[in-house]
């Protein structure tokens, strides 16, 4: 490890799963609480179109990406809330149109830019100086509009109507939330990769979960999980030469068959 950290892109490769690993920990957390695991894949989707409108207007794609995700996840957030019997259907529609639209206008791209496949399958050895400040402020707002309406988003997570009649904004928290989502979606694409995103996104809460008895302990034990996943992976990628999104979603995989062998704690939602 202490060879590898002589090397400035496997240092900026560590911070940048480990910012990741913080993200995930508290939005991956609110994710499976509120059980919107397919909603944040249709926003993982959906955000390769803005991959693709980046390209083709040849802007910096972590800020475009950006902003076409969380215009996604709004929609999406307001699909669910405003017509709840066809929303998976929607919701559906929106991931394959974000995809379709995203592959149509790196079509239209004119050359083959090879930074591609990093977006698909994540190239977090790449990641710049540049993307790392980024991530590092959109990480910052993320956690703290999460810690800035936490008490609301706590009370939501597990019981929607009670918190209404307590008078919380539900409504703007979801709309809140979705966005929190697609930030992080954006985020985690650049360490792992489109297709893998969910993976980091839902198993280290999932293991968390199973373990503590408060949203709290669960966002801090997710994080850590996530940082000991992204580390690890990071590491035997380096050492054995092999894909480092695909070694780090691999290395998660095998933590939570793992802790599926260790009874956990009694079912019940964290609070």
């Amino acid at each position: 490890m202490m060879e590898a950290l002589g090397f400035e892109f496997f240092r900026n490769a560590l911070l940048a799963g480990l910012l990741a690993s913080v993200i995930c920990g508290v939005i991956g957390s609110l994710v499976v609480v509120n059980r919107i695991v397919f909603l944040a894949g249709g926003v993982a989707h959906a955000s390769y179109g803005g991959v693709g409108l980046a390209f083709f207007l040849g802007l910096p794609v972590l800020p475009v990406t950006t902003a076409f995700s969380t215009c996604a996840a709004l929609g999406m957030a307001w699909v669910t809330l405003d017509a709840r019997e066809r929303s998976d259907t929607v919701v559906g529609v929106l991931w394959a149109a974000g995809m379709a639209l995203g592959i149509i206008l790196l079509d239209l791209t004119p050359g083959y830019n090879s930074d591609l496949m990093s977006y698909l399958f994540g190239s977090i050895l790449a990641v710049p100086q540049s993307d790392l400040v980024l991530m590092a402020g959109l990480s910052a707002l993320v956690l703290a509009l999460a810690a800035l309406f936490s008490r609301g988003l706590l009370v939501m997570s597990f019981d929607s109507e009670f918190a209404r009649s307590r008078g919380v904004p539900v409504r703007f928290l979801h709309f809140l939330l979705m966005a929190l989502v697609a930030v992080c979606v954006v985020l985690v694409i650049r360490v792992v990769g489109l297709i893998l995103v969910m993976a980091l996104l839902t198993i280290p809460p999932f293991m968390a979960e199973r373990r503590v008895r408060s949203l709290p302990g669960m966002m801090f034990l997710s994080a850590v999980l996530s940082a000991v996943f992204c580390v690890a992976g990071l590491y035997l990628s380096y050492m054995l030469d092999l894909t480092s999104g695909a070694t780090i979603i691999a290395t998660a995989c095998a933590g939570f068959a793992l802790s599926l062998a260790v009874p956990g704690r009694k079912r019940g939602a964290a609070s």
